[in-house]
């Protein structure tokens, strides 16, 4: 009855239509699921104007859990397998009374388990079930889910895999299984990039890379290493007998909805072998250009650049720094119907529409030289290669790129302008390089200061000195995050990209001809808009996205240029000389 006139209320609020209540209590009659869950499952109505509608309609409060911070005592007060079980979390306590958000908040079996386990008065309130699923993420640890899934007695009882089985099958969900899906399904909710199982002498530990650096994360018991181990080769079809030689796999997963492809790498080491996934999400594909952290006015010089109809386009950086990403982004804008695109990758990482993607096979023979060469028999219109590694690729880019050709590929330097030299220094004539490249995009991938707890301070003297900005520090409002239950207490929540960009004008062409030094090269892109990586990052201190010891961490604050004879110093200061 309570859920009729939910409905009614749905449809009095003109939120609904008659026929859709009607459509809603005939599929409720047949499955058995909540009115509610059934309109929001349809599109009807969103998950917000379903909690206003129960909240008005029971007098419950509703409550925002996102724009809360629930102290971690509290938390515990009801166990991990009862928050999921119920879909609730406890938000405060006052007196002998424990406030619970719950997504039903008539579901009496669960107030009386909750009222009997705590010995608490109950008092409900109301909110959006992925809300709550969120907040369970975020304040129960993975060792709270850890000992729900293997018991008081996991590490004797731990199973032995008798056979493969489906990774996401729920009916055949051992221990070991639950404990796979776990790892990941949290790695993927923390936006993590790999998860790392590394065997030790005593002990199993599993660490997470968040943000570039690595976090360590509640592992099992070591006996049941073998086991772990032996799932996740099953899981990405390698031979679990083999554990002598690296052996490399991947398999599919899906997380909140949504496929995740997942790269499975193993390791002999003197205590078992490492495994690490590679966690490849493919919501990661539709990042922009602005949200890759590019500014308006590089923007609008990359796509430039990157609709010319041929020459050679470079991305460089460390591994790890954001570089395929850009390219993927680089690609999808140019993509159409009327263009051949073709890549060569090692590996593949993400399947693009309309682009055929070809995989490095060194043991049969496909290489980079090798493949492009046949690529070029296929009138391509774009290439893209993964990597230039060896000389033999260089030249092969180089001489498609000369060709009529539109050639993108990656490059390990430390700046943009390097990426000129370094293709002289593997025996490119310096006319070839000259002619080829039309740009080069150095980048890097900083922390963000995490918006819930970034709040304005001093950095150390030294630390203003050696960023060159003693001049400037007491009219800039550095900012920090100090921790929060939101950021894992690490002070930041997510990265941006930092960039430097060389467009490879006639003047700068005729300096690499000339084989200038790359001071000079430097000087000459700077009066052209090139600006280091360092001085682009300005821009985010200053706007309170990064931490100055995070922007020095990954970038350099000085560059020296040559002019005439004498030797210019360009620091922090200058930035503000040339926009870009």
């Amino acid at each position: 009855m309570a859920k009729k006139k939910i409905g009614d209320l749905l449809v009095e609020k003109g939120l609904i239509s008659p026929q859709q209540l009607e459509e809603g209590l005939r599929e409720q009659s047949v499955l058995g699921k909540r009115l509610g869950e059934i309109l929001v499952d349809k599109g009807y109505i969103t998950e917000e104007e379903l909690i206003d509608a129960v909240s008005e309609r029971l007098s419950i409060p509703k409550i925002s859990l996102s724009s809360m911070v629930i102290d971690p005592a509290i938390v515990q007060r009801v166990s991990v397998e009862v928050a999921r079980r119920y879909t609730l979390i406890p938000v405060f306590e006052i007196g002998n009374t424990l406030t619970i958000a719950m997504a039903d908040p008539l579901n009496i079996i669960a107030i009386d388990e909750i009222k009997y386990l705590t010995g608490l008065n109950i008092k409900r309130a109301i909110a959006t079930a992925t809300e709550i699923k969120d907040a369970i993420d975020q304040y129960y640890s993975v060792g709270d889910s850890l000992s729900h899934i293997m018991g008081p007695k996991g590490e004797e009882n731990a199973p032995v895999l008798d056979g493969i089985t489906s990774l996401t099958d729920p009916q055949s969900e051992t221990p070991i299984i639950k404990l796979v899906n776990l790892t990941i399904a949290k790695a993927v909710k923390e936006k993590a990039s790999d998860i790392h199982i590394e065997p030790e002498e005593s002990r199993l530990r599993i660490r997470y890379r968040v943000d570039s650096v690595m976090r360590e994360e509640a592992a099992p018991p070591k006996s049941m290493q073998n086991e772990l181990i032996s799932r996740i080769k099953i899981a990405a079809n390698l031979d679990v007998s083999e554990k002598r030689v690296p052996q490399d796999g991947r398999f599919f997963m899906k997380v909140d909805g949504q496929t995740v492809d997942l790269r499975v790498s193993t390791l002999p080491t003197i205590h078992g072998e490492k495994i690490v996934i590679r966690i490849l999400d493919r919501r990661n594909l539709l990042l922009t250009f602005d949200q890759l952290g590019f500014s308006k006015r590089l923007e609008e010089r990359w796509r430039n650049i990157i609709h010319k109809p041929e020459g050679l386009v470079l991305i460089s950086g460390p591994t790890s720094s954001g570089k395929t990403s850009t390219l993927y982004a680089a690609l999808q804008e140019i993509n159409s119907i009327e263009k051949n695109i073709i890549t060569v990758e090692d590996p593949v990482e993400y399947s693009l529409p309309l682009i055929i993607q070809i995989q490095i096979n060194e043991k049969a023979g496909l290489t980079f030289p090798s493949t492009l060469r046949s690529i070029l028999r296929q009138n391509p219109d774009v290439i893209m290669i993964g990597e230039i590694r060896d000389t033999e690729t260089a030249q092969m880019a180089i001489r498609s790129s000369l060709t009529g050709h539109l050639v993108f590929s990656t490059i390990h330097t430390n700046d943009a302008p390097s990426a000129i030299t370094r293709l002289i220094d593997m025996g490119i004539e310096s006319y070839l390089v000259a002619s080829a490249i039309k740009g080069v995009l150095a980048q890097r991938l900083v922390r963000v200061n995490c918006p819930e707890c970034s709040e304005s301070y001093d950095p150390p003297e030294l630390v203003i000195q050696r960023a060159g900005l003693t001049d400037l520090a007491g009219c800039m409002d550095f900012k920090r995050g100090t921790g929060c239950p939101t950021c894992k207490m690490t002070g930041f929540r997510g990265q941006t990209g930092i960039f430097e960009f060389v467009e490879v004008t006639p003047s700068v062409a005729e300096l690499v001809i000339k084989k200038a030094s790359l001071s000079r090269i430097k000087e000459e892109a700077h009066k052209y808009g090139y600006i280091p990586l360092f001085e682009m990052g300005l821009e985010k201190l200053t706007a309170g996205q990064v931490c100055l010891e995070e922007l020095l961490k990954e970038t350099s604050n000085v560059d020296t240029y040559e002019t005439g004879g004498e030797k210019v110093k360009v620091t922090a200061a200058d930035a503000h000389t040339v926009q870009i």
